[in-house]
């Protein structure tokens, strides 16, 4: 079995899969159900001064991917204080407080929260490319606390430039990323928006956003040697593996909890491991940031190198017969290509459910 826990700013998680700050953690019961799921931290639903109105409908589940208006956390401060807090401590887990949003919010509730907190997350929500209103809200943190302070981050196009401020500011690692938007969905019965925001937009989560968590992570370690923890369309091991690989030191499941329940923590840290286990990794550190070294070994071509088959893995589908945009493919008695026809675009080995197909990369 391979070695699962990490360690960050100095603390143990005793695997490296957390909630995320949303509704798999909205209160101390939710937080114990995580831990008894298998979850290797906790992160508790960011709260702010006051409790949140949210609108309603808040979440939606569509065929494009997971909707939702939530904001912070609907409970109050002093509810948290006198009894959440007090909950989430009792799994044992790391608690990594979620609090937002500016540095005014940030200096009174940090000294509140400091006996609970092994270390917090500030979510500073989208405040576009100016990285000042987020340095100032991590400082506020970092005065009244002596715990790591994590920074959450909005899917930026410029986020090593941010990435790299926050580190040169003070803080202790990132977060990244948060749900992307605004986007919106629309009911075709009714004519009406499925979010009950007055806008009718939402923010999308789950599997659609995971590439994009990806590269947020694969660039923003490039430029930062604070540890990132990873967000974003989590739904099973080899996910997890795959942040690990662009730079995460850590990753947490929100959208697929909801979907799911507390039970998919455990089963994302066996396919881990699982996965580990069959590519023969004895530590999970062994894969951290392995993309980086890839991609510089990797030979970058232009010119067509058609897939290859493992005729024993191929079942005859068909399924890259009908996907082929070149009509380079055909699946009767035996798979055949046409060399003159095929373009390499790879779509047939990304299709592939046995895993037939490949293409050499050297």
């Amino acid at each position: 079995m391979a070695k699962l826990s990490v360690n960050i700013c100095g603390i143990e998680f005793p695997n490296p899969i957390m909630t995320a700050a949303g509704p798999g953690a909205r209160n101390g019961d939710y937080c114990k159900k995580a831990a008894d799921g298998g979850a290797g931290g906790i992160v508790t639903k960011t709260i702010s001064v006051k409790p949140a109105d949210i609108p309603r409908p808040c979440m939606g589940n569509t065929k494009s991917g997971f909707l939702n208006t939530e904001l912070w956390s609907e409970h109050s401060v002093e509810e948290w204080l006198e009894t959440e807090y007090k909950i989430a401590k009792e799994t044992g887990l790391p608690v990594i407080i979620g609090m937002g949003y500016t540095a005014q919010q940030i200096e009174k509730l940090a000294p509140m929260v400091k006996p609970y907190a092994d270390a917090v997350e500030l979510s500073t929500h989208y405040v576009g490319t100016d990285v000042t209103p987020i340095v100032n809200a991590m400082k506020a943190a970092k005065r009244f606390l002596d715990v790591p302070v994590f920074v959450k981050m909005s899917p930026h196009t410029d986020i090593q430039t941010i990435a790299k401020a926050l580190e040169e500011a003070g803080a202790d690692g990132l977060v990244m990323i948060n749900s992307f938007g605004p986007v919106m969905t629309i009911d075709t019965d009714t004519g009406l928006p499925i979010m009950g925001s007055k806008t009718g937009y939402g923010w999308l989560s789950g599997s659609p956003i995971h590439p994009l968590a990806v590269r947020c992570i694969y660039d923003a370690s490039k430029s930062v040697k604070i540890p990132i923890i990873g967000v974003g369309g989590v739904t099973n091991g080899r996910e997890v593996a795959e942040m690990f690989m662009a730079g995460a030191s850590a990753v947490q499941v929100c959208t697929e909890a909801i979907l799911k329940g507390p039970k998919v923590y455990g089963k994302i840290v066996k396919e881990l491991n699982d996965f580990l286990d069959e590519k023969g990794y004895k530590d999970i550190e062994e894969i951290k940031g392995l993309t980086h070294k890839k991609i510089e070994e990797r030979n970058y071509r232009e010119h067509v190198i058609p897939p290859s088959i493992n005729r024993d893995e191929c079942i005859l589908c068909g399924m890259c017969e009908r996907v082929c945009p070149y009509d380079a493919i055909k699946v009767e008695d035996e798979w055949k290509i046409d060399i003159d026809k095929c373009f390499g675009c790879g779509l047939c080995v990304t299709v592939c459910p046995t895993n037939a197909l490949s293409i050499p990369y050297k």
